[in-house]
């Protein structure tokens, strides 16, 4: 309650719904509100806690606590409005009811969850099939290669990968023929009906879980073939846009190859770009999104990137970003346009994260609802919802991780909040569509779709575990251990970049006929992380599902060169590994053998030739020294036979034996202690155009 000068009293609510918030208006405090309920919109009045003041932080701690509060309200701005904060999943960093947590973490471990870990700068320049440079940001796939081959060539083998500039492209496929000029003006390609309903299922069964287009899938494959017999109709975008669907739907049957469905894309498009100059609606959303997914299905990334960027203009231009809007064209428009703009995040936020770019579309003034519950408050199985939610997971590890050069402890808990917030809702029912594939009760396209998701998911994981993996490998590297001898919070943090990369693997090796898009550079990601697992000392196993990641990369090879290169990467790493632990284990067993080998007289007590022998001392000659000269030197006490024991081993073998004292340190770094003390944030990471910008494996072609 509040007392004016004059008298009155205004009662005051403790906190306003989020709608009332944007729009600074007086809230009833009820749920819900009566604000909302006079727009009609009573579904969409929803309250965020308030945000608790802190007290000022010592002066020990000013430069974190300025660090957390620019976080915080970066997030805020990448979350968008207060009206669509609780439909969006938003990183919240340091809630008050963690505080007590974050202090005994900080009792046992105090230097480790004070310290920020340094994130590398790995954006650069590469060529394209042209030879063009084209820009590869922080968190892309590609950009993580740099680095771990700089780490791999520097500390375990210097050939490692070819040091040759290699002619390929490491972005996309060349084309193998100029494109069909077939103008806006030029007659239709022919449409073979009898691949109708194939391409149909084929596009549905690819794009679940990305994209959702259309009012009803189920209507789909029967309008396209009535649209086909009735000479196409009089729409020319409408008919670009089933041109597309079947485009995409053959080159998923035809394996990549440059048949029909090339024939229906290139048409398509140029009618889409002749369509520019006219009225956009939503089949100019629709067109341009389906360009896009059949340039990725090519691996044409940069052409995607840009046909994508005419889709997300369009779509902003016509309003899809608004709920509100969708709702005057009736339910089913209202839906589809609704979901149409989850489409375009889903899409927009996996180019922006292959690529390390900034993305097309953001959550500013959106009001488009991720969540769906049901009556129980649970949310419902839509594999759009959850996509595009991990989706945002993402956006926001891109936004606060790889676009500052540091990650705090505390972003990392409110990170990993979301993860398990999301992986309660939804990792169990995707796992179980995914297992429920062997018995064939599930349709194709949803096990696939739940596919892509579980793989969003985990590559979620490995980004924001990533910065802690390749401190702790530089660790191991240069210290020459091969395992941590206490577990730290960021050891955790490495294994579980590991452990997220073998559970990626284990379901692609069973739907690896049907996965596309997603999964590709996913799976390139995960090999990497695999092997350089592998030469950290993670585990013999992860060879296993290193195997099984290179495998799969070769299935995508068969028609795509993009594949080819990643496969040839993985397996030059995963031969580096082995090759290493394999040096590793033969000197650590000579190591051992050095302490057991006189227990049953493994080893001549008396080296060869010491004394009496053939070849002994005396009648040794030197092949440096010139004829009759020996080798020989008279005046040097002859050594005992235990001396010679001990000089040949190099220890004291009594002592040894019975555990008095032990073994001298062997270390198989001995080339890198004066660079012992140098920290992960120091190391140059690949200069600017390093080798002209290709990757190097032209040996390998």
């Amino acid at each position: 309650m509040e007392t004016r000068a004059g008298g009155l009293v205004r009662s005051r609510v403790a906190n306003a719904c989020d709608t009332c918030k944007q729009r600074k208006i007086r809230c009833s405090g009820v749920l819900p509100c009566g604000y909302c309920v006079r727009r009609r919109d009573p579904d969409s009045c929803r309250y965020t806690a308030p945000r608790v003041r802190r007290p000022r932080p010592s002066t020990t701690t000013t430069t974190a606590g300025h660090r957390e509060d620019d976080v915080r309200s970066s997030v805020s701005h990448a979350s968008g409005s207060p009206g669509a904060a609780s439909n969006h999943p938003v990183v919240r960093i340091g809630a008050p009811a963690q505080q007590q947590h974050h202090h005994r973490i900080e009792e046992q471990h105090p230097l480790e969850e004070h310290e920020d870990t340094e994130v590398p700068r790995e954006a650069r320049l590469l060529c394209d099939a042209q030879g063009k440079l084209v820009f590869i940001g922080d968190c892309a796939p590609l950009s993580f290669f740099q680095t771990v081959r700089r780490l791999v060539t520097t500390r375990v083998d210097a050939h490692a990968f070819a040091p040759e500039t290699g002619g390929y492209s490491a972005l996309e496929n060349a084309s193998s023929r100029p494109s069909v000029s077939s103008g806006y003006g030029a007659l239709p390609p022919r449409v073979r009906i009898e691949i109708g309903p194939a391409a149909v299922g084929a596009y549905l069964e690819v794009t679940r879980g990305l994209i959702d287009l259309f009012e009803d899938d189920a209507r789909l494959e029967r309008d396209i073939i009535e649209w086909a017999a009735e000479d196409h109709g009089d729409d020319a975008l409408a008919g670009a846009v089933n041109y597309l669907v079947l485009a995409i739907g053959c080159q998923k049957i035809e394996k990549g190859g440059e048949g029909t469905g090339q024939q229906y894309f290139d048409y398509a498009r140029n009618v889409a770009l002749a369509s520019l100059g006219g009225n956009l609606g939503v089949a100019s959303v629709q067109v341009f999104i389906l360009i896009t997914l059949y340039s990725l299905g090519a691996c044409q990334i940069n052409a995607a990137f840009l046909f994508f960027g005419l889709a997300a203009r369009a779509a902003l231009s016509i309003g899809v970003h608004r709920t509100a809007v969708n709702a005057r064209f009736g339910p089913d428009i209202h839906r589809q346009r609704d979901r149409l703009w989850k489409s375009l995040r889903v899409v927009d936020l996996f180019l922006s994260t292959s690529m390390g770019r900034p993305p097309a579309t953001s959550d500013v003034d959106c009001t488009v609802p991720y969540r769906q519950p049901d009556e129980t408050g649970r949310e419902k199985f839509d594999l759009l919802n959850a996509s595009v939610q991990i989706f945002l997971v993402i956006e926001s590890v891109v936004v606060e991780v790889y676009s500052r050069r540091k990650i705090s402890p505390r972003l990392t808990e409110g990170i990993s909040r979301e993860l398990r917030g999301w992986s309660g809702q939804w990792l169990e029912r995707l796992k179980e569509v995914v297992e429920d594939n062997e018995e064939g009760d599930v349709d194709a396209g949803v096990v696939n779709g739940a596919c892509q998701v579980l793989a969003s998911y985990y590559y979620a994981v490995m980004l924001v575990s990533r910065p802690f993996l390749m401190v702790e490998l530089h660790r191991r590297l240069s210290d020459g251990c091969s395992s941590p001898t206490t577990t730290s919070g960021k050891s955790k943090l490495a294994d579980a970049c590991i452990d997220a990369a073998i559970l990626m693997v284990e379901p692609i090796q069973d739907l690896i006929d049907r996965a596309d898009f997603c999964l590709r550079s996913w799976l390139f990601a995960s090999s990497l992380v695999l092997g350089v697992g592998l030469i950290g000392g993670f585990g013999r196993i992860i060879e296993k599902y290193c195997r099984a990641a290179i495998t799969a990369l070769e299935y995508f090879a068969q028609t795509d060169t993009h594949a080819v290169q990643y496969s040839l990467i993985a397996k030059s790493l995963l031969s580096t590994a082995l090759e290493y632990l394999e040096k590793k284990e033969i000197q650590e067993r000579a190591r051992r053998t050095e302490s057991s080998s006189q227990l049953f007289g493994l080893i001549p007590r008396t080296p060869r030739g010491s004394d009496g022998g053939l070849d002994g001392p005396q009648s040794k000659t030197n092949p440096a020294a010139g004829p009759g000269e020996s080798s020989s030197k008279p005046d040097k006490p002859h050594p005992s036979q235990d001396d010679a024991v001990m000089q040949r081993f190099g220890f004291d073998f009594e002592s040894t034996f019975f555990g008095m004292t032990g073994t001298p340190e062997f270390s198989v770094f001995s080339g890198f202690e004066e660079n012992a003390d140098q920290t992960f944030g120091a190391l140059n990471l690949f200069p600017l155009l390093d080798g002209d910008g290709h990757i190097d494996l032209a040996s390998y072609f």
